[in-house]
């Protein structure tokens, strides 16, 4: 692991953080310890918002690295890349509502939210991690161009 990318690093940590925050939060729960369990989800949404900043800011700044793997394992990769963007839009959203839920000490609809969205959220910081992986530790990446550059055809 030389020259791992520093932004990519970063914002890959803080979505990893988020879901081992739902995990804890998940047994917290399971453990009736209600006030913890408010603070462990909100220190994961931060982490989350953390990690959307740096990733959206980067993405329109720097620009999306390619996958620079081999060209055999390319439609692979793009097929997994959908599903873990899908799952990622998916675990925000239905992260929002349970949080809002919650908040609003919804707790019917909070507590049929939960854990769909936490499963969802585990299976996004996993997948999320496997994308960096792929991206930066088991492949070198290739080519990054800025939405801006893209966009003003510079």
């Amino acid at each position: 692991m030389n020259d791992l990318p520093i932004l990519p690093t970063i914002s890959t940590t803080f979505i990893v953080l988020s879901a081992i925050c739902v995990a804890i939060g998940w047994v917290l729960i399971a453990q009736r310890k209600i006030e913890a369990h408010k603070k462990t989800m909100i220190t994961a949404a931060i982490f989350a918002i953390i990690f959307f900043v740096i990733y959206a800011t980067r993405t329109v700044f720097i620009g999306n690295t390619a996958f620079g793997g081999p060209d055999d394992i390319k439609i692979y990769y793009t097929v997994f890349l959908i599903f873990h963007i899908t799952l990622a839009t998916v675990g925000a959203v239905m992260g929002i509502l349970s949080l809002f839920s919650g908040f609003k000490n919804n707790l019917e609809r909070h507590r049929k939210l939960g854990p769909f969205t936490s499963i969802i959220w585990f299976f996004t910081g996993i997948t999320g991690l496997a994308v960096y992986l792929l991206l930066y530790v088991f492949y070198k990446g290739g080519e990054t161009t800025s939405v801006i550059k893209a966009i003003l055809g510079g």
